[in-house]
C-alpha cells in the first residue's frame, strides 16, 4: 500500500468504525475519479474491510479486526 494513501485509508476505516455504513452510502461517499486514489479497494485487498449482508439483504462495510488493529497503530 502507497504510504501516501495510508492517512486516507485510516480515515475511510475510521469513518466505518463509527458503525456499519450501507454499501451505496460508503459507495457515495467515498468514490472518486482519480484512478490513483483507490483507498477503497486497497483497503478491500489488505482484508481491512469487510461485506455482510443484514437480514433485510441490505450489504453493509465494516473494518474487520485486522482493520481495527491498523486503525489503533496510527492512532
Amino acid at each position: 500500500m502507497s504510504v501516501t494513501l495510508e492517512p486516507l485509508i485510516a480515515d475511510f476505516i475510521a469513518w466505518l468504525a463509527a458503525g456499519p455504513r450501507p454499501y451505496a452510502e460508503a459507495l457515495e461517499v467515498w468514490r472518486t475519479s482519480c484512478p490513483r486514489l483507490t483507498v477503497w479497494e486497497d483497503a478491500a485487498e489488505r482484508g481491512l474491510v469487510a461485506t455482510r449482508r443484514t437480514a433485510g439483504r441490505e450489504m453493509l462495510l465494516e473494518p474487520t479486526d485486522a482493520g481495527r488493529a491498523f486503525l489503533a497503530r496510527r492512532r
